[in-house]
């Protein structure tokens, strides 16, 4: 049998709980060390499809601010985040814009919306 077994550190909860999942044959068969539900289940993602949530900034203009904070309203696959990123890097957005206020829908076909997360007012002149 072809064992195996990879470290995961937990990003959960703050007991950031070290576990291990252990393949056997390329399939998981056992997932230890996690104190909680939630922890197995970060694991079993983190080997399979992970996935992170994407912050950055974009430009915006006649704004009282150059740069709008925005977030992915949901985790992004962990390969496109820095295509996502690079995507978002060449577009600018007029103000003014809203917190909560989608600034990119479906960003490069993910099904993921990318999100405003301040108020920008438009520059009094």
């Amino acid at each position: 049998m072809n064992m195996s077994e990879q470290r995961v550190s937990c990003i959960v909860c703050p007991m950031s709980c070290e576990g291990k999942v252990i393949f056997e044959s390329g399939q998981i068969k056992d997932i230890v060390g996690f104190t909680c539900q939630r922890g197995i289940k970060y694991a079993r993602n983190e080997v399979t499809a992970p996935q992170r949530m994407l912050t950055t900034t974009i430009r915006i203009t006649g704004g009282t601010l150059p740069l709008l904070p925005v977030i992915s309203q949901t985790a992004l696959p962990k390969e496109k985040i820095i295509s996502c990123a690079r995507c978002l890097s060449t577009i600018t957005v007029a103000a003014p814009v809203h917190e909560g206020e989608v600034v990119y829908a479906n960003i490069l076909n993910s099904g993921v919306d990318m999100v405003a997360t301040r108020t920008i007012a438009v520059q009094e002149i």
